[in-house]
């Protein structure tokens, strides 16, 4: 059941981040400069509070599978899996938080184009989770 739970929640950041990435980060450029703070700001408190206990869920989840791994999945991957988390983590916090704090003073296209190329990063950090939890569950199948 842990393998699902935390599955759901990578597929769900998977969804999110895919999102994110091709549509909602390339319309930060579309905003008038006179809205583009407050709606950065608004951006910032409302996916906050979408992502934030998916990835909570995510982490820990993913460290109850290091700690107690089911039979069919080894240490070895699981701890895989949450390096993976962990490296995202930390360019969410060291990289794209920031960026986001300058976007919220005002559009600046230079940081606009900063956060769009270093989210590439973590979304296909996401992605590869994805898949690589998608292996997990197809080795519980076998």
């Amino acid at each position: 059941m842990l393998l699902v739970v935390h599955a759901a929640l990578t597929w769900a950041l998977v969804g999110l981040i895919l999102t994110i990435q091709l549509v909602h980060y390339p319309l930060f450029s579309r905003i008038g400069p006179s809205e583009s703070a407050d709606y950065q700001q608004a951006h910032i408190t409302r996916i906050t509070m979408l992502v934030a206990p998916l990835m909570l869920g995510e982490l820990t989840t993913g460290a109850a599978l290091v700690w107690r791994p089911p039979p069919f999945l080894s240490g070895a991957s699981a701890g895989v899996g949450l390096a993976l988390i962990i490296v995202i983590w930390l360019s969410t916090a060291l990289i794209q938080s920031p960026i986001h704090g300058r976007l919220a003073k005002g559009f600046d296209p230079m940081w606009h184009t900063r956060l769009v190329t270093t989210n590439w990063m973590r979304t296909v950090l996401w992605v590869v989770r994805g898949v690589l939890v998608g292996w997990w569950l197809l080795l519980v199948l076998r």
